[in-house]
């Protein structure tokens, strides 16, 4: 089994990534997916990662990186956004679990995203808590106008990266893990239809970003 304990945060990464090659190239190993592995993890579990992602039914995290049962720790919203329970469940990943990686999770076509523009651009609005969720999305939407990009995988990326950026500055059990080198917090933009992640965003590890993404 492999255990969160032994990895670095590059390790992590490098781990999550070899896991979405399998899955675009068509060669998949299902990893942890046996019973042997349920019953191996059944006394205590021990993640490699917390994702934190959109809760598109196009983006199952296991599935597209490639892991099992045990590998990542997941917390999901639409447009994935954030609030109390979400940033709890991260410190608990983080702090309780000593995962030494977070990922928060973009994609292409995101509904949310094109809501909160739409809501922006012509005023449109939402019944419900439906409204709630375009109103969090909304300030990344108003950054990426300010700074002039107005292509949606632009507005996409923008979102991603502020996402990034409010788990640091709201969360100090992150920051602090960040900050001794225990944890790493990385963007990723998945494209829908080749199933490919892409470096956005990186805080506490030194990787090069995917200028394309």
């Amino acid at each position: 089994m492999t255990d969160a304990l032994t990895l670095t945060p590059r390790e992590a990464f490098e781990m999550l990534l070899a896991g979405n090659e399998r899955f675009v190239s068509g060669t998949p190993e299902h990893p942890n997916q046996d019973a042997a592995r349920r019953a191996e993890i059944a006394p205590a579990q021990k993640p490699f990662a917390v994702l934190f992602g959109c809760s598109d039914s196009r983006l199952a995290a296991e599935i597209i990186f490639d892991r099992g049962l045990g590998d990542l720790f997941v917390v999901r919203t639409a447009g994935h956004v954030t609030g109390p329970e979400v940033l709890g469940s991260i410190e608990y990943g983080v702090g309780v679990l000593d995962c030494p990686l977070v990922v928060v999770l973009g994609h292409d076509a995101c509904g949310a995203v094109a809501a909160a523009r739409a809501a922006v651009e012509d005023g449109a609005s939402a019944p419900g808590y439906v409204r709630d969720v375009i109103e969090r999305v909304t300030p990344s939407v108003l950054a990426a106008r300010s700074g002039g990009l107005t292509e949606d995988g632009d507005i996409i990326a923008e979102h991603t990266r502020h996402t990034v950026n409010l788990l640091l500055d709201r969360s100090r059990v992150l920051a602090d893990r960040m900050a001794a080198g225990r944890a790493a917090v990385v963007g990723l933009s998945y494209r829908l239809a080749d199933g490919s992640a892409h470096l956005v965003t990186t805080r506490g590890l030194e990787v090069t970003v995917d200028s394309a993404s």
